[in-house]
């Protein structure tokens, strides 16, 4: 399964010459992982967000920490939210689990299921900081770009979200009919001298009716999923190198089966474990939470390091204390593959964004209601969103 030249000819400058040594990763391979819409935790991820979405669409300066809890048959939402507009928040709810195609009885959590609402009024602690233009919280957050693919992100979370995207696609559109909500991919991908050169493995699986053998299920997906991914960034699988549904079947998926919770998905948000992360989780937290918005400055100021062919990859860190404006670390890393001075790195990338939390609400223009799309198939690399948006 190897990779025409074209696909992969994307680095600039000379990575065997002696500053640019640490771009040759130790891995031979890296191997990530990304889960479907109709997952349980991404469910939780999309109700959260389409609740702040709501919320911002009625009053932009809505404060919002909305979590979720979905199990056999049953909803539970919790947090803190400081609006002025007026939601029905369990309406939302079920609206974003029908739109989810959880309408089957026979699933055990459908849009129909309990629900139960804990959700209260902002803290006055939090909301006295916020409320003075400071961080709504203490944290770290990194943001990563590498020109491994025109989207300047990892190939392997990139591969594994297109492999979900197309899975759910042919669900949705009734080209396999017999596919049910959720799933989840994985990819191995060999690396040499720090290019992915090959995918050696492909790991889908999806639930589907009884009457659906394994075998029916994996041809058909090698041949409307699998290859026509794949083949968009030159690679190949056979059926020898697929693996569908590990323990041979899977019939019931959703929360039936496995309990989902708001941000338990954080590594397939960001960059499929390649790029550091501080912890927090992004969905159901409006951009003045640093966990969120800090995270996506980060990402805006590497991609552009990175697009404007300053490094062949970087991270980029800043760090918050709840109630200050500014970050009280900022820091950046090129892996030794800069193809610059550092220092006028530095200087770019201080230049493109003000840190303080209403610099980045303000210069990428996060006040409005576009998260619950971020909160499946990875909030980056994706060209809908400003924070990737390249500066000319």
């Amino acid at each position: 399964m190897g990779a025409s030249s074209k696909k992969i000819g994307l680095f600039r400058g000379n990575p065997t010459s002696s500053s640019n040594r640490g771009f040759f990763m130790d891995y031979r391979y890296f191997s990530s992982e990304s889960v479907a819409a109709g997952h349980p935790d991404k469910i939780c991820d999309q109700i959260s967000d389409a609740i702040l979405d709501a919320c911002l669409t009625q009053d932009r300066y809505s404060h919002t920490a909305v979590e979720c809890l979905a199990t056999i048959n049953h909803l539970t939402l919790a947090g803190e939210i400081k609006s002025k507009a007026q939601v029905d928040i369990i309406k939302v709810a079920r609206d974003v689990i029908k739109k989810l195609d959880y309408d089957d009885p026979l699933l055990q959590f459908t849009y129909m299921s309990p629900i139960d609402n804990f959700i209260h009024q902002q803290s006055p602690d939090i909301a006295k900081g916020v409320d003075r233009g400071g961080a709504g919280d203490q944290g770290m957050m990194f943001g990563y770009a590498t020109s491994e693919t025109p989207e300047l992100m990892p190939m392997p979370i990139m591969i594994a979200h297109a492999l979900v995207r197309k899975m759910d696609k042919i669900r949705v559109n009734k080209i396999l009919s017999y596919l049910r909500p959720d799933g989840k991919s994985q990819v191995k991908v060999r690396y040499e001298k720090g290019k992915p050169v090959a995918v050696e493995r492909v790991i889908l699986a999806v639930p589907h009716k009884p009457a659906i053998t394994n075998n029916k299920l994996k041809n058909d997906l090698l041949n409307l999923v699998v290859k026509p991914v794949l083949s968009k960034y030159g690679f190949d699988c056979n059926l020898k190198n697929l693996i569908v549904n590990g323990t041979g079947r899977w019939e019931i998926g959703g929360p039936a089966s496995d309990t989902g919770v708001t941000g338990r998905k954080i590594i397939v948000d960001t960059y499929g474990g390649m790029g550091k992360h501080g912890g927090g989780c992004f969905s159901g937290k409006e951009p003045t939470k640093v966990d969120r918005g800090g995270a996506y400055a980060t990402r805006f100021i590497a991609k552009n390091i990175v697009a404007h062919h300053l490094s062949l990859r970087c991270e980029v860190q800043v760090a918050y204390v709840i109630g200050r404006k500014q970050p009280v670390v900022r820091a950046i890393e090129t892996f030794g593959t800069h193809l610059i001075d550092k220092k006028k790195i530095e200087k770019f990338a201080w230049n493109l964004l003000d840190l303080s939390v209403s610099g980045i609400v303000n210069g990428l223009n996060l006040l409005h209601p576009i998260y619950k799309n971020t909160a499946c198939y990875g909030h980056f690399g994706r060209n809908e969103f400003p924070w990737e948006k390249i500066m000319h």
